[in-house]
């Protein structure tokens, strides 16, 4: 369907410009005056052309389901119609892979379909929680209120993954710098010092005979390493994609020195903010739990609340089956243990979510205060060790030469 750039008055005389995807100008102006929009100009917008290449049609990111979710929010807050909020922000909506989809799920609302199920068919975009949420909303007629603590959700889920990114980021790149320039003086630059000891007639050091054989195995072999990486982390991906091999990966992630304590913390802070989120917003325990098992990110996690979920759906509480399986701190088992005596389990759990977001915030610090030096004595160490290396004749050369 073609475009139409349009501009109006609304009801307080505001002047208002968007754009709209109709059949014609008569089915625009038709929507606009049904949104209480007096029209003055519509005209259909010119030169579009869209290229589709699989593959390369833009991502929906979270900032734009954060967007949406509030500005839906706001509409229905005011009184608008569901499919008419939809068709307003379908239609300003930049992203053309996501207007394609609001335009999608406004077709199944318009066809009968509740906006929990028209949602349920676009899992990329809208994952489980989001629509056991707005599914919960619905049924408890405060959908404006549960998609505002939804995109609040989003919005502290986003920020805490951003912390983890951006300090596993800066060691990432150092490392990966360091790797390339390594490689270029094994390869370009050893060679030369090698062709002008050949010419000494010398016994070299034991360092420099060991960094020109390494230098020689990179050159001869650089193809082979290089593919064997690739090939090394395409298994490695695979067995990961196993039920076994995940659980194997995932647990000794947890073990791993520094990280995997980052990692827990991680783990804890979004299952009590995103079980806080479920409870609070009326979704039943065993429900809430599940979806929070599947959004878990790490198979050790996702078993221990797996096997909570079966505990409680044969009468336990939530707090004995989590402290049985060790995964999860002690503070933790007994914030929760209080929460369900006293009846005030989501608020719990968003307590126990903001201090763990602290933690996080703390951990990340600290980790990334650690890295630091022991980045630049691996540089110094491994770039300084290459230099001394080669410069060890020319200093033997120099003592010769002093002493005769």
């Amino acid at each position: 369907m073609p475009i139409y750039k349009w501009e109006g008055r609304a009801r307080g005389g505001k002047v208002q410009k968007g754009t709209m995807e109709a059949p014609n100008e008569a089915v625009v102006t038709a929507q606009l005056r049904a949104q209480g929009i007096t029209p003055t100009k519509v005209k259909k917008s010119m030169g579009q052309m869209e290229i589709k290449i699989p593959g390369l049609k833009p991502k929906v990111k979270t900032k734009d389901i954060v967007v949406f979710t509030r500005q839906f929010a706001t509409m229905i807050d005011a009184g608008l119609p569901l499919v008419q909020c939809l068709e307003i922000l379908g239609g300003q909506q930049e992203n053309p892979t996501f207007k394609e989809i609001i335009l999608k799920i406004k077709e199944d609302v318009e066809s009968g379909a509740t906006f929990a199920d028209a949602l349920g068919k676009h899992p990329k975009v809208f994952d489980r929680l989001y629509v056991n949420l707005v599914n919960a909303g619905e049924v408890g007629g405060i959908l404006d209120t549960i998609l505002n603590r939804l995109a609040g959700y989003i919005e502290k889920a986003m920020n805490l993954r951003k912390k983890v990114k951006g300090a596993m980021v800066y060691p990432a790149t150092v490392v990966s710098v360091a790797i390339l320039v390594v490689a270029i003086i094994l390869i370009w630059v050893i060679p030369v010092f090698q062709q002008m000891f050949a010419g000494m007639g010398k016994n070299l050091p034991a360092p420099t005979l060991f960094v020109i054989a390494l230098s020689e195995f990179t050159k001869k072999y650089f193809l082979f390493i290089l593919i064997s990486l690739f090939a090394l982390s395409f298994v490695c991906k695979r067995i990961y994609q196993t039920e076994k091999g995940r659980m194997a990966f995932d647990r000794m992630f947890l073990r791993l020195p520094v990280f995997g304590d980052l990692i827990r913390k991680v783990a804890v802070a979004k299952f009590t903010r995103t079980l806080g989120t479920l409870v609070s917003s009326g979704v039943p325990i065993l429900e809430g739990l599940d979806v929070v098992a599947r959004t878990a990110g790490n198979a050790v996690i996702e078993q221990a609340i797996m096997k909570t979920r079966e505990s409680i759906s044969e009468g336990r509480t939530i707090a004995e089956p989590l402290k049985e399986t060790k995964v999860f701190p002690p503070m933790v088992v007994q914030m929760i243990a209080v929460g369900e005596a006293t009846g005030a389990l989501d608020q719990m759990l968003s307590k126990i979510a903001d201090f763990y977001d602290t933690e996080v915030d703390e951990a990340v610090s600290a980790l990334t205060s650690m890295i630091e030096p022991l980045l630049m004595v691996f540089l110094g160490g491994t770039i300084g060790g290459l230099v001394v290396a080669m410069y060890l004749p020319v200093f033997q050369m120099a003592g010769t030469v002093s002493g005769g």
